[in-house]
């Protein structure tokens, strides 16, 4: 009977004991690790983005030339990216363009001017952007704008004393200094509705970033059909060789104006130079026939030129593509589309 007892006692203590012991909470881990992975993977693809050659700021272009041996208008235009035309212009150099060894050449302000069409600014260099409605003013903003000023409301406990105490009226701000967004404007820039100035610094950046970025944006297309016989080089290939036969249409490789159609080059035959915007030039060597003219605006896909041999011991077409003068492998654009 005594062992009985001891033996319920007993029980009742585990039960105690077990009732009163906590098992240590899980951790669980709510963030995947495949959402991780991804966060990592888009940042790194981003990075790669932005390192690309084409989005990278800065012109390395000169604010001067001194002109070398066999140097003419036209191979500076190319070498540097700009149309000999203007470089004439910049330079008080009449036609046909006579420029001598050693004679300095200003660059300085088609460099200022290709900036400012990079950065979205027009010709009176005002920068422009597009008017979004994170403006916070639409069409009833032309209303008058009205300040807010103390006295502000207090509340009281009630008393007898509070109760009998006049009524004080807030004074309202007078028409003459009513802020209209029409009227306006500076008044309005000062308003608390107005972004500060650093955040239209930085908006003014970003934008001024979107267009670099969207100005280096072109579709690109081959600008004829046949077999790449000799690939980009930059030591002794500016571009690639395509072959193929006599007469073949070339095509425009983006849209685009005409600023050099002749054969002024040494080594380049009948040659057709094409602007596409403030940073690329194409062009498009060896030609049979040109049937564009300079200041002539193109289209994608436009023929240009025949395919023909000028210059060259084969029939093809060499192109190029540079970038502020500068030849890039045209492979990696046309490969994009």
């Amino acid at each position: 009977m005594p062992n009985r007892r001891y033996l319920v006692i007993a029980f009742f203590t585990f039960c105690l004991a077990a009732c009163t012991t906590t098992p240590p909470a899980p951790v669980i881990d709510r963030l995947p690790s495949s959402k991780t992975t991804k966060a990592s993977k888009a940042k790194s693809q981003l990075k790669t983005v932005l390192n690309r050659t084409e989005y990278k700021a800065g012109d390395w272009r000169p604010d001067s030339y001194t002109v070398k041996k066999n140097d003419t208008l036209f191979s500076i235009g190319l070498e540097f990216g700009y149309d000999y035309k203007e470089i004439a212009q910049a330079n008080d150099i009449a036609a046909p363009y006579p420029i001598r060894v050693g004679q300095t050449l200003k660059l300085k302000t088609l460099k200022d001017q290709a900036a400012q069409e990079t950065n979205g600014e027009n010709s009176d260099g005002v920068m422009t952007f597009p008017l979004s409605s994170s403006a916070g003013i639409s069409e009833s903003a032309t209303a008058t704008i009205v300040a807010l000023h103390e006295p502000k409301a207090i509340r009281e406990p009630y008393s007898d004393e509070a109760l009998k105490r006049p009524v004080v009226v807030a004074k309202i701000v007078p028409e003459k200094t009513a802020v209209t967004a029409a009227s306006n404007p500076v008044a309005l820039a000062k308003s608390p509705l107005s972004p500060t100035k650093s955040e239209a610094k930085s908006e003014a950046k970003t934008e001024a970033k979107t267009t670099m970025q969207a100005s280096a944006d072109i579709n690109w297309a081959w600008p004829t059909k046949g077999k790449v016989v000799a690939a980009f080089n930059e030591a002794s290939n500016k571009g690639i060789d395509i072959a193929g036969s006599s007469g073949q249409s070339i095509n425009a490789a983006a849209n685009g104006k005409v600023i050099y159609s002749g054969s002024d080059l040494r080594g380049y035959g009948k040659l057709v130079i094409i602007k596409h915007n403030a940073t690329y030039l194409s062009v498009y060597a060896h030609n049979n026939l040109i049937v564009v003219k300079e200041g002539q605006q193109v289209s994608a896909g436009e023929k240009i030129a025949e395919m023909g041999n000028t210059d060259s011991s084969s029939v093809k077409l060499h192109f190029e593509i540079r970038r502020q003068g500068k030849s890039v492998d045209p492979s990696k654009y046309l490969t994009m589309n």
